[in-house]
């Protein structure tokens, strides 16, 4: 799919493949959103588990965030069940990633963060990391977004028919061919 479609024919193409999907690949969105849920939530403890804890209590945002999260991993996991062009499977696949992988620190506690410890310490992390949080996290949604909206375009925009069915070697003889 080209990117220079304008935006409105992108939506447009993304809901025709969406409205095209059949039972496996709902059944296949359904399932990766509860994975991204889990794989984004318990280590978190945006979802109470007896394996991780926070230091910092969970905010209010951080419910929607992994819940929008969790549906737009669904749809871009869903759309891998058929394979798309190499080229736009990379792109897509890295905005998804990059997504995903900001959302896990969108909503993560900031002061049980290695890395953001590392790099800003305990006092930073809450005065610096914490506030910007719920931005990291909208940039994360944008991200799957579009990784989402670019998959499912390109699914309607040339979409996989399989190859007609080749006539008998005999059948070409009689024919002349």
């Amino acid at each position: 799919m080209s990117s220079s479609l304008p935006f409105r024919a992108t939506m447009r193409s993304a809901w025709t493949a969406l409205r095209a999907w059949n039972a496996v690949r709902w059944w296949t969105a359904a399932g990766g959103s509860i994975l991204t849920a889990l794989v984004i939530g318990v280590p978190t403890a945006v979802i109470p588990n007896p394996f991780f804890g926070r230091q910092v209590p969970v905010q209010w945002w951080n419910y929607p965030a992994l819940a929008v999260t969790a549906a737009l991993g669904g749809l871009v996991f869903a759309t891998y069940v058929r394979a798309a062009a190499p080229s736009e499977e990379r792109a897509s696949f890295r905005l998804g990633s990059i997504g995903g992988v900001l959302a896990f620190f969108a909503v993560g506690c900031p002061v049980c963060n290695k890395l953001v410890l590392v790099l800003l310490g305990t006092s930073g992390a809450m005065t610096l990391w914490a506030p910007v949080q719920p931005v990291v996290s909208v940039v994360s949604v944008l991200l799957l977004a579009a990784a989402a909206v670019r998959r499912l375009a390109g699914e309607a925009a040339c979409p996989v028919r399989p190859a007609p069915a080749a006539a008998p070697p005999d059948a070409a003889r009689r024919h002349g061919g």
